[in-house]
């Protein structure tokens, strides 16, 4: 068989198309990830925490509501939300269903530009070399205030550029949170712990931009939990992200890691903080693909150092 240019086009065109393909089906396969860090003082029993992130919900996506919905088998003591929920203006009662079974459960959240801002119609080229952070042109505002009422009203922290203190399975853990730093709504809060001598410091964060995460660092945090960047979504098999949609390394798009510097467990250095970035459930309903990244939620079961 002769080989020609037309031959070689053709051949690429139809393994976009089933890579287009198959990154739709992708983006619905939703998996459970479970990690491990020891990060709990001598002694300590385990403590679970259920990190949700960036669903990007619509009212139609019943399978991810159902999904969701089922992690509630996990039984965990913790449930931190870490934005980016809704996807659609009239999206709150179907976010609050898939939420339902665990607001009887100690939480904490942050929020996202996705819950204050609809998303809108891009170039998904841009994703690649712009970060967008200065909104040109101010889209539909989304129920934030709404979904905030309702989850505090439930007894979840609001961590919006503020600490608490929440009790989870009889531990007392300090928390600190930021607004969006994608948006540049981040405030880092003065002051101490407001909790002396806790079990846990945690940091929350939406979007894991470089001087939140030092923030969090030198506020002597021993986990910070963030998502945002959906584990870069469309990624290389073998090599991973292309981007973080932030000024975060590729090499910490997703996963356990160590900040600023290595860990698991202090090979080099010490004295880094737990970072984990969730790649999250979703994406914008306009660019419904993820490759070789599929969505997630991850049960940390945290251990004794």
């Amino acid at each position: 068989m002769t080989v020609t240019p037309r031959t070689v086009l053709a051949g690429l065109a139809l393994a976009g198309v089933a890579g287009l393909a198959y990154a739709t089906v992708e983006a619905r396969q939703y998996t459970l990830r479970r990690v491990t860090v020891p990060v709990l003082p001598r002694g300590q029993r385990p403590l679970r925490v259920l990190h949700l992130s960036d669903l990007h919900l619509t009212p139609s996506q019943r399978d991810k509501v159902a999904w969701v919905r089922g992690l509630a088998e996990l039984e965990p003591d913790l449930v931190v939300d870490t934005g980016d929920n809704m996807a659609h203006p009239e999206v709150l009662p179907t976010l609050l269903e898939a939420l339902d079974p665990f607001l009887g459960i100690p939480g904490a959240f942050v929020m996202g530009s996705n819950d204050y801002y609809a998303p809108v119609p891009k170039n998904p080229a841009r994703y690649l070399y712009d970060d967008a952070r200065s909104l040109r042109t101010p889209p539909r505002q989304l129920p934030a205030a709404e979904l905030a009422a309702a989850l505090r009203d439930a007894g979840w922290r609001d961590l919006t550029n503020r600490r608490d203190v929440v009790t989870a399975d009889g531990r007392d853990l300090a928390l600190v949170g930021v607004d969006d730093p994608h948006l540049n709504r981040d405030v880092f809060p003065d002051g101490p712990d407001a909790h002396d001598g806790p079990d846990l410091r945690l940091g929350v964060t939406h979007a894991p931009y470089r001087r939140t995460l030092d923030a969090m660092h030198a506020d002597g945090n021993d986990l910070v939990l963030a998502g945002h960047t959906h584990g870069g979504q469309l990624c290389v098999p073998g090599w991973g992200a292309l981007t973080t949609n932030s000024d975060l390394d590729t090499r910490r798009a997703k996963g356990l890691h160590g900040w600023p510097g290595a860990r698991p467990d202090e090979p080099r250095g010490g004295g880094s903080t737990w970072l984990h970035v969730s790649a999250g459930l979703g994406t914008s309903p306009y660019a419904p693909v993820r490759f070789a990244c599929r969505p997630e939620a991850t049960l940390l079961t945290l251990v004794e150092r």
